[in-house]
């Protein structure tokens, strides 16, 4: 078993319950890590054997620009996406963070995190 992890990824969208979060968007950092056999690809050096990490920033990056009122959502979205996609996904961690969340106070950011294992 194995573990690919992408760091940071960000993102330039809507989300938010707020109206005003709809029109005038935030950063988010979105940090992903999933769990898959990696022993076939690190003896045949074949991208085909292995989970694309290329595929999965842009699986992220297309469920992060669907607007939704809550970040535990498009979380979900992401997760489904990756068990849809790929079958040697065993496990997947998103963990999905909004920068300067309007709190009405000094807040860097709020993360929700969401598991799946198959």
């Amino acid at each position: 078993m194995g573990k690919i992890k992408l760091h940071n990824i960000r993102v330039f969208t809507n989300h938010g319950c707020l109206e005003e979060e709809g029109k005038i968007g935030s950063e988010y950092s979105v940090d992903l890590t999933v769990k898959a056999n990696l022993s076939p690809s690190a003896e045949s050096d074949e991208l085909k054997d292995t989970v694309d990490y290329v595929h999965l920033n842009q699986v992220v990056k297309e469920e992060m620009a669907i607007r939704s009122k809550l970040l535990e959502h498009v979380a979900e979205r992401i997760l489904k996406r990756i068990f849809k996609e790929d079958g040697i996904v065993s496990f997947a961690e998103v963990e999905v963070s909004k920068i300067n969340p309007p709190l009405g106070g000094d807040v860097e950011k709020v993360t929700i995190i969401l598991s799946k294992e198959r």
